[in-house]
């Protein structure tokens, strides 16, 4: 039987907060889970998290900034390992509110493109080196 230090939550219990983003797949990688903590963009219930070290128990609310996308999670389970995304998904409660279509930014198509926007297609190509005359 081992005893544990004081002040120190029991293993069962709680998790490393890196960890647990790398176990529910927030981030791609532990190194990245712990990037973010330290950069600012992870708060656990509400304050943001200082330490990648820091412990999150079942109950705690999440809230990560990565990828151009924010998220609300509740932690439903501590995880033991990475494993497919569907096991994954039994780690946490999405509580992220839905975007409103108004407020997302409208999504172009390949073949939409504002006039100036960006590298020229072939076909804008084309008919500017027809017009400069280089055919």
């Amino acid at each position: 039987m081992t005893k544990e230090p004081a002040g120190q939550p029991s293993p069962e219990t709680s998790q490393r907060l890196d960890k647990w983003l790398w176990f529910a797949r927030v981030a791609k990688s532990r190194t990245l889970a712990a990037t973010a903590v330290t950069e600012g963009k992870i708060k656990v219930n509400r304050v943001k998290a200082e330490k990648a070290s820091q412990t999150v128990k079942v109950g705690d609310v999440i809230t990560s900034r990565l990828y151009k996308n924010v998220r609300v999670l509740r932690v439903a389970a501590l995880g033991e390992r990475r494993g497919p995304a569907a096991e994954a998904r039994q780690l946490y409660e999405d509580l992220t509110p839905p975007q409103n279509p108004e407020q997302s930014p409208p999504s172009l198509a390949w073949a939409e493109r504002t006039a100036g926007a960006g590298r020229p297609t072939k076909r804008d190509r084309r008919l500017i080196d027809e017009l400069k005359g280089k055919t």
